[in-house]
């Protein structure tokens, strides 16, 4: 046997080679068939970027609601995460932003919906879900100086009734109309005050609770699709048509960041905020 990348000869039982430290269990690269990918998901002999699950995923329930999300045009990996679950008549959903500048994003994103989600579904109450989903981000730090790090946005809808938890620029809207039911935790010069991480310091979530008066769609997405809203969005349509339709949107105004939209249809059964 020889090692795939430097061709040195190695024994069945190894499992790094002595000469040049690759690992001989690594994956096979899909372009040029030998087993040299790196934990970054790149061949170290071709180069190529291996395609990823996360690069584009989509999902639908049996009550119309629907999301999608994907990497976009510009960035080498999906940071963003989504959950979409009906729980006893409820329909629970979390998106998470990994903040770039941090290490392992798509961890953070990936632990924080996973966790909340699961959260949710239980019962748990969104501020609940929130400090577990908190923590789960914490625990991922190996450096306390710069752990990995995401944005939080989730959306429990029952009985013609909404509540938003959140914390960051992840965002939730109603259609049609685009009209923000969250509010950003951002500076003035645009950089999130509030986030998932274990450099966050203390962070409690926005929560509202309200139902609306007509039927509608609530919308909940990262800023890779609220940072492309105009003149000219669709705003009304079936859910998984129209999330294609608003990743296209996406996509096709630059696509400079990864892409999470999740639309669920309401009907009210009356109500005001509460």
């Amino acid at each position: 046997m020889t090692c795939p990348l430097c061709a040195a000869s190695v024994l069945p039982s190894d499992s790094f080679c002595e000469a040049c430290g690759h690992p001989l269990n690594a994956p096979t690269c899909t372009a040029c068939g030998t087993p040299t990918v790196d934990p970054e998901g790149y061949c170290e002999r071709c180069g190529l970027r291996q395609p990823s699950a996360r690069d584009h995923e989509e999902a639908a329930l049996e009550t119309g609601a629907a999301g999608v999300t994907d990497k976009g045009l510009r960035r080498i990996r999906n940071e963003d995460a989504m959950a979409l679950l009906e729980a006893g008549g409820t329909t629970v959903a979390v998106v998470c932003d990994g903040v770039a500048s941090s290490p392992r994003a798509d961890e953070a994103s990936a632990a924080a919906v996973q966790t909340a989600s699961a959260a949710l579904a239980g019962g748990a109450s969104s501020e609940e879900a929130f400090k577990l989903a908190f923590r789960a981000v914490a625990d991922l730090a190996d450096d306390p100086v710069n752990p990995p790090a995401c944005t939080y946005v989730s959306a429990v809808v029952g009985g013609g009734r909404i509540t938003l938890a959140w914390a960051g620029d992840s965002r939730a809207y109603w259609l049609p109309g685009w009209t923000q039911l969250t509010v950003d935790d951002a500076a003035p010069t645009g950089e999130i005050t509030a986030w998932l991480g274990a450099d966050a310091g203390p962070v409690e979530p926005h929560v509202r609770t309200f139902a609306p008066s007509e039927p509608g769609l609530l919308c909940v997405c990262t800023d890779g699709l609220s940072g492309y809203l105009g003149d000219g969005v669709p705003d009304a349509g079936e859910p998984q048509a129209l999330a294609r339709d608003l990743l296209k949107h996406a996509l096709d105004a630059g696509g400079r960041d990864n892409v999470t939209v999740v639309l669920i249809p309401v009907n009210p059964l009356g109500g005001t905020d509460g």
